[in-house]
């Protein structure tokens, strides 16, 4: 079974589609190249967490993790929700979900 990658046969418009989902699947692995982000992805796959649970479970300030949770949301992949004063996160979509279920087969499990 072959690939549209492996098919030189694509049209400009075909090729054009492809760039700009080259260019997005690159952001968001961008997004997803820094441990600490991706922690909190991890932890975010289990549900919704508030930036205070978020910092007990990376033992990291909260500083580092608004930081990171700001770059998160910047490319769309995880979304806030205020109660109060306290602010929750969860996953944006799927995406994360199943790539981290990835990241996990292939890095974690024994």
């Amino acid at each position: 079974m072959g690939t549209a990658v492996n098919d030189l046969r694509l049209s400009e418009t075909e090729l054009d589609k492809m760039m700009s989902s080259a260019t997005e699947a690159s952001n968001f692995l961008k997004a997803l190249s820094h441990e600490g982000r991706l922690m909190i992805l991890c932890h975010l796959v289990t549900g919704e967490k508030s930036v205070t649970e978020l910092e007990e479970l990376l033992s990291s300030r909260q500083a580092a993790v608004s930081q990171q949770l700001a770059r998160l949301r910047l490319e769309g992949l995880v979304t806030p929700r205020r109660d109060g004063k306290a602010i929750y996160y969860s996953l944006t979509d799927n995406r994360s979900r199943q790539i981290i279920d990835i990241l996990f087969d292939m890095f974690c499990k024994d």
